[in-house]
């Protein structure tokens, strides 16, 4: 009996255990066959990132290659030479001598704007120079002629003797928006042909000088001494600025350029005339703070004193454009054409009044 016993607490023992087993194994086999199916979904999806990261670095690093192959044989290196008076040539010409003046070398960057010669630059590159060097990306050198500068945008047009170059093409700068990619080349400290990226940071940026003609393109793309004249491009290659400036003396992450719309159409007018006309009406101007801009004073037989603004008046709108600053009235006048009539609108003594003015000619400054 005792065996016969024995053999059944064994067997029930047996079966207990393989129930609990059974009992054990649903409980946890479904949270390890998630483990399995998550740990395999895991490392298709790591395969599938890591291919698709190599394939994204992959063409991103032919875009930049390609950018520079398309921009970089319009870009060129300006070398400009002004001589400077110190104290030793004045005193040499006060007493009837000759002065030598020291000799001082501008470098900077320009682009090739069309194909018979023409490169558009800064006019802060070529000011006062009495002898111009272009260097080409084939390392071919030019004496250059200066066809014409417009002080107030900063711009130049220079030509060379050559032809059949890799001109650039001009982008719409009128539709680019903050938080776009773009690239900068030139030659900042000489070295030729840098290529450096970042975003739009900001557009329409007025103020940055005490110029009120100029708007800027802001952006984070390395700006630095020497790139000077040279393009701002977007992802296709198109010249959408020409890098003119940066905040302080170094870089910061904060570099403007000069809207591609604006120096193309001055890059045009200089080609064609040798300078730049602009509209003007004759007033002086200064800031508001009930809004509008304030009349400080209307300039004798002017477009602004025929058509009958008077100092005091608070111009509000030009046509249908409302008016914050000087700046901004400035900037719209000068791109009206010469002989255009556009309405004033003014409050003055608390009333509004709307005046037609003719755009005159803005006398050239020499």
């Amino acid at each position: 009996m005792s065996n016969a016993t024995s053999s059944g607490v064994s067997r029930r023992t047996v079966v207990l255990f393989a129930g609990l087993v059974v009992l054990v194994g649903l409980i946890v086999w479904p949270s390890l066959e998630g483990r399995i199916r998550y740990a395999q979904t895991r490392a298709e999806l790591r395969a599938i990132r890591d291919a698709a990261m190599v394939a994204e670095l992959s063409s991103v690093g032919k875009l930049f290659t390609t950018l520079a192959r398309v921009i970089g044989p319009s870009v060129v290196n300006v070398t400009s030479v002004r001589r400077v008076k110190t104290l030793v040539d004045e005193i040499v010409a006060l007493h009837g001598g000759i002065p030598g003046g020291q000799i001082d070398e501008s470098v900077g960057s320009g682009l090739i704007i069309s194909a018979d010669g023409y490169i558009a630059t800064n006019y802060h590159v070529v000011a006062q120079s009495e002898a111009i060097e272009v260097r080409l990306a084939d390392d071919r050198r030019f004496p250059a002629r200066l066809v014409g500068a417009d002080a107030a945008t900063d711009l130049a047009v220079l030509q060379i003797a050559a032809d059949d170059l890799p001109a650039a093409d001009w982008g719409d700068s009128d539709g680019i928006e903050v938080g776009e990619m773009v690239w900068a080349i030139g030659n900042p400290y000489g070295l030729d042909r840098t290529l450096t990226y970042g975003i739009v940071s900001g557009i329409g940026r007025r103020g940055v000088t005490s110029n009120p003609y100029e708007e800027f393109l802001q952006t984070d793309a390395s700006i630095n001494p020497g790139n000077s004249g040279g393009p701002l491009v977007d992802v296709h290659g198109r010249v959408m600025g020409i890098t003119t400036a940066i905040v302080g003396r170094s870089f910061r992450g904060i570099g403007f350029a000069i809207p591609s719309n604006t120096a193309r159409e001055i890059c045009e007018a200089i080609k064609e005339d040798g300078y730049v006309e602009r509209g003007h009406v004759g007033l002086r101007l200064r800031e508001h703070t009930g809004g509008g801009v304030l009349v400080v004073a209307v300039a004798e037989q002017s477009p602004a004193a025929l058509a009958g603004l008077q100092a005091g008046d608070v111009i509000e709108a030009l046509g249908d454009e409302a008016i914050d600053s000087p700046a901004t009235l400035v900037l719209m006048l000068t791109r009206l054409p010469i002989g255009k009539e556009v309405t004033v609108t003014i409050r003055r003594d608390g009333m509004l009044l709307e005046l037609p003015v003719r755009i005159g000619r803005r006398p050239r400054e020499r």
